[in-house]
């Protein structure tokens, strides 16, 4: 039996919920110092501000009305009513395709890159044992998730309140709530969004056990994002497309009505947990299974 193989072994002694935590926490530490991440997350910041200027510029910030009168993406019409809106317009532009591909390449780097590198091995004989190796970098690319949908809004958020006015929001069902309430809803609908990403991320984790090749792994990922999109815009495809990851993504304009409707919000989440557990299974049968060389 090799020392990886043995690794799993080696770890069931000596393990610690303070140990858990200070592995995740250095894989974290490690994810968000590369270059690369840091790159897209500076892209991401920067699509709001972007698409706060050219509204701006667009609309001298004096019409009641967004870009040609209403049209574009959700919520940017509104953009000039109140700055706020500028958060819900900018996770409408990054959601369907900025958010999944920055988390699809940090899922799928998580395993392979490793691999790749010729850490993965060390890594098992820490110890660590593969199942909570799994579940720390799973755990790590959900917290990355969070932390890039987080950099959208607040992003968002400082440029709306930098360019246009703030203050009540008229929700999609013509009601008026306090700024105070709709920063709430915008924080919910950040976590909201940061869990839809959920079962993509459990997709690029399967895909990364798959190889010892970080950019393949990467590479595959984002191509199976587009794929879906694809197919999730196909009419005659219409009857799969409920189970597919990315349909139910901007169920958080729900969270925006008076009262909020829960229906598709539920059935997103619900659809996330499904590929996670599924994927997830999956990417353990996998690793667990997998003779570990480098």
């Amino acid at each position: 039996m090799s020392q990886a193989e043995s690794a799993p072994g080696v770890a069931r002694t000596g393990r610690s919920p303070l140990w858990t935590f200070g592995i995740l926490r250095s894989e974290l530490v490690t994810t968000l110092r590369r270059w690369r991440t840091l790159a897209l997350l500076g892209v991401l910041a920067a699509v709001p501000v972007l698409i706060g200027i050219a509204v701006r510029i667009e609309t001298g910030g004096d019409s009641p009305h967004g870009p040609g009168g209403g049209a574009g993406p959700a919520f940017l019409s509104q953009v000039t009513n109140n700055g706020l809106f500028l958060v819900f317009a900018a996770l409408a532009v990054t959601l369907p395709v900025f958010l999944p591909m920055a988390v699809g390449v940090v899922a799928g780097d998580s395993v392979a890159g490793e691999a790749n590198a010729g850490t993965l091995r060390y890594l098992l004989v820490a110890p660590a044992g593969r199942t909570r190796l799994l579940l720390t970098k799973y755990a790590s690319v959900l917290v990355f998730c969070l932390v890039a949908t987080l950099v959208v809004a607040l992003s968002a958020l400082a440029v709306g309140a930098l360019l246009f006015p703030v203050g009540e929001v008229t929700t999609i069902s013509g009601t008026r709530i306090g700024f105070g309430e709709g920063l709430l809803r915008a924080g919910l609908v950040a976590v909201v969004v940061a869990a839809s990403l959920a079962g993509f991320a459990a997709v690029g984790l399967f895909i990364s056990t798959l190889t010892g090749s970080g950019i393949a792994a990467m590479a595959a990922t984002v191509g199976i994002l587009i794929t879906v999109q694809i197919v999730d815009s196909i009419p005659q495809l219409s009857g799969i497309h409920p189970y597919l990851f990315p349909h139910y993504w901007l169920s958080y304009a729900d969270l925006l009505r008076a009262p909020v409707y829960w229906d598709e919000v539920v059935r997103n989440l619900g659809l996330q947990g499904l590929y996670a557990a599924v994927f997830g299974s999956a990417a353990w049968a996998r690793f667990t299974a997998k003779d570990i060389t480098a």
